[in-house]
């Protein structure tokens, strides 16, 4: 069984026993946490949400929060002598699902 959940403005296809990376939820590492935003369960007998499946939800523990790689932009004027470098990184929590409840 799997289903399909919104988080952070995007959307995760998640199984049981899964880990996914979200953008960054306000929890700590440990703790469980509920998506209650299900579009779609899929299994034997699929359901559709309009907009969301009514009454399903997913449960799952934060295993860590962190940092991604770091993105560097350098932009440039030529023959100016201008430069600009700037570096980001995107917080993210990774989370490992373990249940479907539909």
């Amino acid at each position: 069984m799997y289903a399909i959940i919104v988080t952070g403005g995007k959307q995760y296809k998640v199984e049981a026993g899964q880990a996914v990376y979200v953008e960054k939820l306000n929890v700590e590492a440990g703790e469980k946490v509920t998506f209650d935003q299900v579009v779609f369960v899929g299994g034997d007998t699929p359901k559709i949400g309009t907009p969301t499946v009514a009454g399903a939800t997913v449960t799952g523990t934060v295993e860590k929060q962190g940092l991604e790689k770091k993105v560097v932009t350098f932009k440039y004027k030529a023959k100016k002598g201008q430069h600009t470098k700037k570096g980001h990184r995107q917080p993210y929590t990774k989370v490992v699902v373990d249940a479907i409840n539909a």
